[in-house]
């Protein structure tokens, strides 16, 4: 380990990996190193074993749930959106040679005690049952008006600045009602609460066409998944590191990290051996992750915690038109939260449980000191649930851009049911590390139906 690199990662996280993939094509020398003997960090894939390991250390697997190599549990639930930036950048990278994807087959929202498909059609609104004949009429209007929008015809504009007036201003324009308002937010929009009303309406735009645009894309819904979990794809752009020279090392203790008098990285120590790089990329659980570092540097605070709750289940979930798979979005006034809470759920078909089992996962961004019980609308929407394993996770942030000690640190996984937000996490990094804008080219992924 006495060779010096441009750029040590540590943890092999999706958003690690990404970056590490990204400098490697690039023409970086990254060494990347992680404490666990597997892929992924925090958003690894587990097997049976795996998993009761870590949620039941004293506990075997039980023999009727099949074989341990028949699992990849996904720690962190989320989906790709068909034509979100996660796309993108497996697309430019050709990162999909190494991966196959399906498509998850429905999303659904929750309102006033039941399930309901989420339209993303003007066909499917008018016949959705979340709606009354009048409603349907102004929300038809509403989805052409989006559809429509041409930022250089103001005849398109109805009056609007997408700019300068908040979403509020364009509900009340077509008279959309709060129950409208919650699905069209949140279950499409995919904001996890109500702060985006009082905002400029230009980002809800934009993340309603995504979802459209997602949504024409493959149909049924606009996410896809990878087969065998989502551990695949960290472990996807490693192998484009590696073919870029990149070089791995798991099961690697990291001691120290290496700082000179003036506080600026030298590299990191691993026992005896120290290695030396120019920059250092890694997730907070290697920064101290809230407590503090030598000389009193905080170089991470915590902004809220997430429970997740992996079910597995015996059946599809009931309401879901018997679905292989599906997300439910909870809009936190149908429930009074402040956050939603979201339901991901996949199957065998998607190779990553026996046959006949479902895997289940609740979420959401904790609000009070029980947390548990927060996601029991989430709980409640699954029927009966085989077994349970539920976790805490706390959501950290890095206090600094990094610049001035070369240290920089990725956050960790929030309460969303996409990759959105990694991806903004990836290009922001991109570009304090190397000084440029990640610049992606645009191709299409091949999906099974």
């Amino acid at each position: 380990m006495d060779e010096e690199y441009d750029v040590i990662v540590l943890g092999t996280g999706l958003t690690e990996c990404i970056l590490s993939g990204l400098l490697s094509v690039e023409g970086k020398k990254v060494l990347h190193m992680d404490r666990n003997d597997y892929y992924g960090g925090d958003s690894a894939s587990l097997n049976l074993t795996q998993l009761y390991r870590k949620f039941r250390p004293d506990q075997a697997p039980p023999t009727e749930l099949g074989r341990d190599r028949d699992y990849a549990i996904d720690l962190v639930p989320k989906f790709i959106i068909a034509s979100g930036e996660l796309t993108k950048i497996l697309v430019h990278t050709e990162v999909t040679r190494y991966l196959e994807f399906k498509q998850i087959a429905g999303s659904f929202v929750y309102r006033d005690g039941k399930i309901s498909k989420v339209p993303s059609t003007e066909m499917e609104a008018v016949k959705s049952s979340l709606m009354g004949l009048f409603e349907k009429r102004r929300a038809k209007k509403f989805f052409e008006f989006l559809q429509n929008w041409k930022d250089e015809d103001p005849a398109t504009h109805q009056g609007i600045n997408l700019d300068r007036d908040n979403m509020k201003t364009v509900y009340e324009k077509f008279g959309l009602e709060p129950g409208t308002q919650d699905f069209i937010g949140h279950a499409m929009a995919l904001y996890l609460d109500d702060d985006y009303i009082t905002k400029p309406a230009r980002p809800t735009y934009d993340r309603i066409i995504l979802y459209t645009s997602s949504m024409a894309r493959y149909g049924k819904s606009p996410y896809i998944y990878p087969l065998y979990g989502l551990g695949e794809l960290p472990q996807s752009f490693a192998r484009l590191s590696a073919i870029y020279g990149g070089t791995y090392m798991l099961d690697k203790p990291i001691d120290e990290i290496v700082t000179d008098a003036d506080g600026k990285f030298v590299g990191v120590r691993s026992g005896d051996e120290t290695v030396k790089a120019k920059q250092i990329i890694g997730d907070p659980s290697y920064f101290g992750a809230g407590k503090e570092a030598e000389g009193g540097k905080m170089r991470v605070v915590e902004e809220g915690k997430v429970v997740r709750a992996i079910c597995l289940l015996k059946h599809p979930i009931p309401g879901t038109e018997d679905s292989d798979s599906c997300q439910i979005i909870i809009p936190q006034n149908q429930v009074n939260r402040r956050n939603d809470i979201y339901v991901a759920m996949v199957s065998s078909t998607h190779n990553v449980c026996a046959k006949d089992i479902y895997v289940a996962i609740v979420s959401t961004i904790v609000e009070t000191d029980k947390p548990e019980l927060e996601i029991a609308p989430g709980l409640n929407l699954l029927g009966p649930i085989h077994d349970k394993f539920v976790s805490i996770s706390p959501i950290y942030t890095p206090t600094s851009t990094g610049k001035e000690d070369d240290i920089f640190i990725t956050r960790s996984y929030d309460a969303t049911s996409h990759f959105e937000t990694v991806v903004e996490d990836v290009q922001d990094v991109f570009k304090r590390v190397t000084g440029n804008d990640l610049v992606l080219k645009k191709r299409d992924v091949e999906v099974q139906t």
